[in-house]
């Protein structure tokens, strides 16, 4: 299935069948959230995976549509940090001189480029710039799952204090941007059959 097959197929699932899905198209998918673009590479998000039954259950009060969260083999949750703070980029560049073998002295020019954009921003836009990122990583995860014929279902309605309660979040520096069930759909699931709509390309682009 090339990947345009794999998009056409997608569809926002709205029950699993509760089927486990293999490790390694897991990792795979992991791997795509891992490798998407990040505005500067600070990545500024973590990535949640719940697999646990126990976890899940826990979580079901805390969203509006409890249906994909009870069926699904795993949910993933993005959660977008609010503050950079410095030991955060201190690790960052501390990790780019490791993985590339680099003198932090030769990483320095870099770093304070970052250290002024991130200071001319309030805290509200570093919170929006990081949410966009995440955005990426979520568009990323749902790709990939297509590819290894996985489906998702990506879902913003919830309770954030919730969530936030049960999965240790520090509302202060975190908050959790969006969520991604992922699993295979249930027959019972009569979405899967409706034709795709999308607007028709003349009114979605425009050539210059």
């Amino acid at each position: 299935m090339n990947y345009l097959e794999a998009l056409s197929r997608r569809y926002s699932v709205k029950k699993f069948n509760h089927q486990i899905i293999p490790q390694e198209a897991l990792h795979n998918i992991l791997e795509s959230g891992k490798l998407s673009a990040s505005s500067l590479g600070l990545q500024p998000y973590k990535i949640v995976i719940v697999e646990s039954e126990e976890m899940k259950q826990k979580l079901i009060p805390a969203f509006y549509n409890p249906s994909q969260i009870s069926t699904c083999s795993h949910l993933i949750v993005i959660i977008s940090k609010k503050i950079i703070e410095e030991n955060y980029i201190r690790g960052y560049f501390n990790h780019i001189s490791e993985v590339r073998d680099t003198p932090m002295e030769k990483l320095d020019p870099f770093r304070n480029s970052i250290n002024q954009h991130i200071n001319q921003k309030t805290h509200d836009e570093i919170f929006n710039w990081a949410e966009k990122q995440s955005y990426i990583v979520l568009a990323n995860l749902m790709y990939a799952a297509a590819i290894e014929s996985i489906d998702s279902c990506p879902m913003e309605g919830f309770r954030q204090d919730l969530i936030e309660e049960i999965l240790n979040i520090n509302p202060e520096t975190e908050k959790v941007t969006v969520t991604l069930a992922l699993g295979y759909r249930s027959e019972e699931d009569h979405f899967q059959h409706m034709k795709k709509v999308r607007k028709p390309n003349e009114k979605l682009f425009k050539f210059i």
